[in-house]
C-alpha cells in the first residue's frame, strides 16, 4: 500500500485535527491540499449522507477573492453566465473558461458587495488566470487567495444542526443564497449550498483558528442526530449529475459539452475573454455531450482512468466516473458521448477493467 508523504507543500486544513480524531481512512489531493475521500466505507458513508448528518472539510475549495473597483468587471470577463442581475448575498454557479471556450473551473461565485466576490473553485490554479487577466488589462482590482476554509454539512437534518449551532435564522437561507452569522463573535459567511443532492449549507470560515471550535460545536450539538464526519461521496455524486472537474470534464471541453448550457448567456455576457468561441459553439451545437450512463451488470471497480465508450467497433465516447449504487441497483456512471448516441435509450458498450459491458445512455441522471 502506497501513502501519501506529508510536506509543507501538500497543505492540511483548519479541521484537519477532526478528520483524524473521525477515523479518516482515505485521502486525496486537491487544490494542493487533503481531502478526506472515506471514513467507514464508501457505501456506509453514502448511506449515513442519505440518512442523517455528516459535517464535511472541505477547505480544499479555495476561494479566489476579487476586490476593488474592477472587481465586477473581472468576474464577467472569466464566465460566459451574465452577471449583471446578481445581487449581493446570491451565489452563481459560474463555467470559467478560457479564450477557446474550454472549461477552466466550474465554481461557485459568491457576490459578497458589489466590488468584492468570492470564487469558490474546484480542483485547478484558477487564482493564477484569474491574476493574469487582471493583470493584462490593468484592471484596478486585488486578486488574491484569503484564510477561507469551507466546512460543509449536509444531508437530511443539516437545517436542524445548523440552527442548533447559528439559531433559527438560519432557517430562512434560500438555496444558493447567503447570510451572515455569528460564532464566538466571529462574522460567517453561509451559504444553502453543498456538493450533494441531500440539502444542506456551505459554512466560509474566515481564519483557521476558529476552525476546530466550530468542528467540535458542530459535532456536540448533533449528537442526538447521529452526525458523523462525512466528505464528497462518489456514489451519491454520479447519481446527482454534480461534475468533478478533471475527472469528467477538462480545459478541452465546452460549458454546452458539459451540459452546463443553460448558465452561459454568452450573446448578453459582454466582456467574457471567450464568449467569440462559445458564440460559434452555440450556433453550431457540441458534437459530445455529458450523459448519465447505466452500466450493467455486477458492480465495477471505480474509474482512476477514462474507460472507452463503444458502439460495436466504433468508439463513441468515455465514462470518467463509475460506482455501484446500492439504490438503484446498477452500475451508475458519467460520460461524455458522441452525438450519434447520446440519446435516452440508446444502447452501447462499455469497456471496463472488468471486461466489456453492456450500457444504457440515460438523458436525466438518477437523482
Amino acid at each position: 500500500m502506497a501513502f501519501i508523504a506529508p510536506s509543507r507543500r501538500l497543505r492540511r486544513t483548519p479541521f484537519s485535527d477532526g478528520v483524524e480524531a473521525a477515523g479518516v481512512k482515505a485521502y486525496t489531493v486537491y487544490n494542493h491540499m487533503l481531502l478526506p475521500t472515506m471514513f467507514r466505507s464508501v457505501e456506509e458513508d453514502y448511506h449515513h449522507l442519505k440518512e442523517a448528518v455528516q459535517v464535511w472539510d472541505v477547505a480544499v475549495e479555495r476561494q479566489v477573492e476579487l476586490r476593488g473597483p474592477d472587481a465586477g468587471r473581472l468576474m464577467q470577463m472569466l464566465t460566459p453566465r451574465d452577471l449583471r442581475g446578481m445581487l449581493p448575498g446570491q451565489c452563481y454557479y459560474v463555467p470559467i473558461v478560457d479564450e477557446t471556450g474550454g472549461m477552466l473551473n466550474d465554481p461557485v461565485a459568491l457576490k459578497l458587495a458589489e466590488d468584492r466576490w468570492w470564487i469558490s473553485i474546484a480542483d485547478s490554479d484558477l487564482l493564477y488566470w484569474a491574476k493574469g487577466i487582471a493583470y493584462g488589462y490593468r484592471l484596478d482590482v486585488l486578486v488574491d487567495e484569503p484564510d477561507v476554509s469551507p466546512l460543509a454539512v449536509q444531508g437530511p437534518r443539516a437545517e436542524e444542526l445548523m440552527a442548533r449551532v447559528f439559531g433559527d435564522a438560519v432557517r430562512d437561507v434560500r438555496f444558493f443564497r447567503f447570510g451572515w452569522f455569528q460564532f464566538e463573535g466571529r462574522d460567517m459567511v453561509i451559504a444553502r449550498s453543498g456538493y450533494s443532492k441531500q440539502g444542506g449549507y456551505e459554512i466560509y470560515v474566515e481564519g483557521g483558528d476558529i476552525g476546530m471550535p466550530l468542528w467540535n460545536a458542530l459535532m456536540e450539538a448533533g449528537r442526538d442526530l447521529d452526525v458523523h464526519a462525512g466528505c464528497p461521496n462518489l456514489i451519491e455524486r454520479i447519481e446527482g449529475g454534480l461534475l468533478s472537474y478533471g475527472n469528467d470534464m477538462t480545459d478541452d471541453n465546452t460549458p454546452h459539452e458539459c451540459g452546463l448550457g443553460r448558465f452561459c448567456d454568452t450573446h448578453l455576457a459582454i466582456g467574457c475573454i471567450g464568449r467569440d468561441a462559445l458564440l460559434r459553439v452555440a450556433k453550431e451545437g457540441p458534437v459530445q455531450q455529458i450523459r448519465a450512463i447505466d452500466i450493467l451488470g455486477d458492480p465495477v471497480p471505480s474509474c482512476d482512468r477514462w474507460w472507452p465508450v463503444w458502439s460495436g467497433k466504433k468508439r463513441v465516447g468515455r465514462v470518467s466516473s463509475a460506482a455501484y449504487s446500492p439504490d438503484f441497483k446498477t452500475n451508475v456512471g458519467i460520460g461524455m458521448v458522441r452525438l450519434s448516441h447520446w440519446d435516452d435509450g440508446d444502447e452501447v458498450q462499455v469497456e471496463t477493467p472488468a471486461g466489456m459491458r453492456d450500457a444504457i445512455v440515460r438523458e436525466k441522471f438518477w437523482i
